[in-house]
Order: C-alpha cells, then sequence, then structure tokens
C-alpha cells in the first residue's frame, strides 16, 4: 500500500509539473490551479508512503523518477532537445533510485 502511495505520489508531482508549465508563470488560472492540487495530492501521498518507507530512500525515488519523468515530457511533449549526454544523466539518475533501493533492502 505505501508503494502505491509512493509511485502516486510521483506520479501527482510529475502531473503538478507539467501543469506548471501550462500555467505559463501562473498567468492562466485552470492550469494554475491544478498545480496546487496535484502538489497538494503528491505531498500528502508521500507523507503517508514515509509513515512505513525510509525517507533517503522515499524521497531519492520520489524525486529521482520524478525528475526523469517530466525530462521525458519535456523532450516528447514540449519538443525539449535531448543528446547523448542528457540520456546518460537520465540513465544515471535511474541507476542512482535503484541503487538506493537495493540498498535498503540488504540492510541490516
Amino acid at each position: 500500500m505505501h508503494w502505491i502511495a509512493l509511485f502516486m505520489a510521483i506520479a501527482t508531482e510529475v502531473a503538478g509539473t507539467t501543469c506548471l508549465k501550462f500555467s505559463d508563470g501562473f498567468t492562466k488560472l485552470v492550469p494554475s490551479v491544478f498545480v496546487f492540487i496535484f502538489y497538494t495530492l503528491s505531498f500528502t501521498l508521500l507523507g503517508q508512503a514515509l509513515k512505513v518507507l525510509p525517507i533517503g530512500m522515499s524521497y531519492a525515488i520520489w524525486a529521482g523518477l520524478g525528475t526523469a519523468l517530466v525530462s521525458m515530457i519535456g523532450v516528447i511533449w514540449f519538443a525539449e532537445a535531448i543528446n547523448p549526454v542528457k540520456i546518460i544523466s537520465l540513465g544515471l539518475i535511474i541507476i542512482g533510485v535503484a541503487g538506493l533501493h537495493l540498498s535498503q533492502q540488504h540492510a541490516v
């Protein structure tokens, strides 16, 4: 259940960040309202996940996967540039998140 909350927190954070782009600096009402709704949901769900999951690992997964997903949305949806350095950097984020997760499972 707490893992579901964490992944829902990531999804709502990504949605909030995407709405932030659409809000055009908070000059458009509807996307601006959704920014606050999605971020509120994201932090609420993250808080629920942190009741059980370790904070360091949870925050790294939340921030790292959120960053990677937002970067991919930027490339796919907003036609942002992609280059080998960006691809390698995103890969390193994912490797780092996986490493933190694996280190928690094997910790004594």
